[in-house]
């Protein structure tokens, strides 16, 4: 299930010979492999996810020979000419690191075109920007808080306006589905009970409601698909129009950048999202896409080993007596575990879990692992803990926080590659210390 094909073998001295100069003479380039050669893009089709994460878009450089793709750390290039280019002109506009890091992203996740930002909230708001005042949004109810915020205190008081619902039940999107609804936002799993959406099902529903409108008036599937990552969930491969992902977690994975990014299929939204990243410089830096792209390279072995070490916490958990509930749909008691292993390949290290006590001794057993620190963010190499009603979801009125089961027991663990054995052993020595 989490063994990935490396179709390397005869191509190689192809990919080893053949640099792809990209040349977009007469204007700026800041699209993504729309003039690779097409010796080149059958090559990459052939390739399994491992490969195409390390050499997507990261050909050697033809000036040095170097094998790592460089960091060009510049707003400007030099011109032979007006309209007289090497396919840069500003770094708002093109760079080449930033391209190349799109590159592997769309790759990874079978899309067009990807854009980079400096953060996932970032990319999240750039989806929101391509709608209008009066435009109608449906959102799953358990969702990242600062999503929660942005839709709530930002996007709302300029128009636009939402209806949150428990997105495990189909009906409950259809049932608020209007005539100026123009998209449906979904997680899955969910930040932070780790709830599931069937997303091929939403999709159909949402596809027919389409069949009956005006192209101007359909309604979008945007999807944050930062806890499964590509490796494990590919939501294009399932009819989603849009995805989003905080590269600050699982696809940078050490704990080390903050950057963002929307992935499409469409052209037509790949004009739009390109567009408006040019027109708003609301863009990563070529340093930080040089960090994600190092992250990346190395997602499917990380992946593997927080899916391993995930399951063995879990299970752990739910037969320890002090702790009342454990939320992760790997285990084979949730209620969600069919459609987990219908829809991922694997799972991630992400779960939360209810400890039998009440907000003070919680408060204080966050604070008694030595290994598992205490952060916000998830999706490191390091195992992190936290408390969702008092960090994350701070932003969450109390009342709304406990209508979606986000207790002040709730504890969310962000389980990373360490040894499993000490992992288990300072959750115990941790739950000791608040005995």
């Amino acid at each position: 299930m989490l063994s990935g094909k490396v179709k390397w073998g005869d191509a190689a001295p192809l990919w080893l010979t053949c640099y792809i100069h990209i040349s977009m003479k007469g204007r700026a380039d800041h699209s993504t492999r729309v003039e690779l050669n097409e010796a080149q893009k059958k090559l990459e089709k052939t390739w399994g996810f491992e490969t195409r994460s390390i050499l997507v878009g990261q050909a050697p450089d033809p000036a040095t020979g170097s094998t790592i793709f460089p960091i060009y750390q510049t707003s400007t290039y030099t011109q032979a000419g007006i309209d007289d280019n090497k396919g840069y002109c500003y770094s708002r506009t093109g760079n080449p690191t930033r391209t190349a890091c799109a590159d592997v992203l769309a790759s990874l996740e079978n899309g067009i075109y990807a854009g980079i930002y400096p953060s996932g909230i970032a990319a999240i708001h750039a989806v929101m920007q391509i709608f209008k005042p009066g435009d109608h949004i449906i959102s799953s109810s358990d969702l990242y808080g600062g999503a929660h915020r942005l839709f709530n205190e930002i996007m709302s008081p300029i128009g636009l306006s939402y209806d949150f619902v428990d997105a495990r039940e189909i009906n409950n999107i259809t049932g608020a589905i209007k005539d100026s609804t123009r998209l449906v936002w979904l997680e899955s799993p969910t930040n932070p009970l780790m709830r599931l959406c069937d997303i091929e099902a939403i999709v159909a529903e949402v596809n027919k409601v389409n069949a009956g409108r005006k192209d101007d008036e359909k309604i979008l599937v945007g999807f944050d698909n930062t806890f499964a990552t590509p490796f494990l969930q590919r939501p294009l491969d399932l009819g989603v129009d849009i995805v989003v992902h905080s590269g600050t977690k699982y696809l940078g994975g050490h704990s080390d950048v903050l950057i963002g990014a929307i992935v499409v299929k469409d052209e037509n939204l790949a004009e739009t999202f390109k567009y408006n990243q040019n027109a708003t410089g609301n863009l990563a830096g070529p340093f930080d896409c040089w960090i994600l792209m190092k992250g990346m390279k190395t997602l499917a072995v990380r992946m593997r080993q927080h899916h391993s070490n995930c399951v063995t916490i879990a299970n752990w958990l739910e037969a320890h007596p002090k702790v009342k509930a454990v939320h992760c749909p790997v285990l084979e008691s949730n209620a969600q575990h069919a459609l987990y292993k219908k829809q991922m390949s694997a799972y991630n290290g992400m779960l939360s879990f209810e400890f039998d006590g009440d907000f003070d001794t919680v408060k204080k057993l966050v604070s008694s692992t030595n290994i598992f620190q205490l952060a916000e963010s998830l999706g490191g190499v390091e195992s992190l803990i936290g408390h969702p009603a008092s960090m994350t979801h701070a932003a969450v009125p109390r009342e709304r926080r406990l209508e979606l089961g986000i207790n002040d027991n709730l504890v969310r663990i962000s389980v990373g590659i360490e040894n499993v054995e000490d992992l288990e052993n300072d959750l115990e020595q941790a739950f000791n210390a608040v005995a």
